[in-house]
């Protein structure tokens, strides 16, 4: 699975002066943890705080997981803004798929400002035990020939 970050209203030289200062790209708007269980689903979870359930939209189309929100101001025009710290606007957040998931599957609740997304592995690349069945005689029959591993083969009775 791969992440792809689309940021497609945030300046360009404020991404830059943030790389620089920080060494890394901070998230803008929508950081996330993906994660792995044991039954071999991912986990994602996006925090989302202050942004309303209703904008909140997930899709699925050529293995290509989206993520698409919108954080509102909560102060209107004409209001005095002291300090606006926090973005608004619309965020999206992509995610490639991999051939070992069910994306059919997925699932999706939002709670507390956090979406948590459940994508289940698919049943194909799930790990399974194979049997392993014993030939008779504890050898090994070899494709193309008519011996048998582990016997005597070289002119004697076998006896």
């Amino acid at each position: 699975m791969a992440v792809i970050r689309v940021e497609p209203f945030r300046d360009p030289f404020e991404r830059l002066i943030s790389m620089a200062a920080t060494g890394a790209r901070a998230p803008l708007g929508m950081p996330m943890d993906v994660y792995r269980a044991e039954d071999g689903s991912y986990h994602v979870e996006v925090d989302l705080p202050g942004v309303a359930s209703d904008t909140v939209e997930v899709t699925v189309e050529h293995n290509t997981l989206t993520i698409r929100a919108e954080r509102i101001p909560r102060y209107r025009e004409g209001e005095q803004v002291i300090v606006a710290e926090r973005p608004h606007g619309s965020f999206t957040r992509q995610l490639l798929l991999g051939e070992g998931v069910d994306s059919e599957n997925l699932t999706a609740g939002y709670a507390s400002g956090v979406l948590h997304l459940t994508i289940p592995a698919s049943p194909k690349t799930r790990a399974r035990r194979v049997e392993i069945t014993h030939a008779r005689g504890g050898g090994r029959v070899i494709s193309g020939s008519t011996a048998v591993q582990g016997e005597a083969s070289a002119g004697g009775t076998g006896g």
